[in-house]
């Protein structure tokens, strides 16, 4: 004799489901995450950052390479890119690419 039997049963069939708190969390945890989603994309696509020209760089940096001493290590650190920039802002020489 299993214990199963012997136990009365507490579960009401009669529920519908959209009664049942646990069940209405599973859409509110799905719409809470689409609602973040487009906050995300909004405030994102609100304020994008300029896509640089590759020509204006280049020639940036030529005319900064042509120039000598400190003038030249501000005009270097002025046009490297934000990445590079990031990895070398404490080292006091300015990487090239030669």
């Amino acid at each position: 004799m299993s214990n199963a039997s012997l136990m009365p049963s507490t579960r009401k069939t009669d529920t519908p489901w959209w009664k049942i708190p646990h069940v209405l969390l599973i859409p509110v945890l799905l719409l809470s995450g689409v609602v973040a989603t487009s906050t995300m994309v909004v405030i994102s696509s609100m304020d994008q950052d300029p896509v640089l020209d590759k020509e204006v760089y280049e020639r940036e940096r030529r005319a900064a390479q042509a120039l000598e001493g400190q003038a030249r290590f501000d005009a270097l650190m002025a046009v490297q890119p934000a990445q590079q920039g990031r990895n070398h802002a404490a080292s006091p020489v300015v990487p090239t690419d030669d």
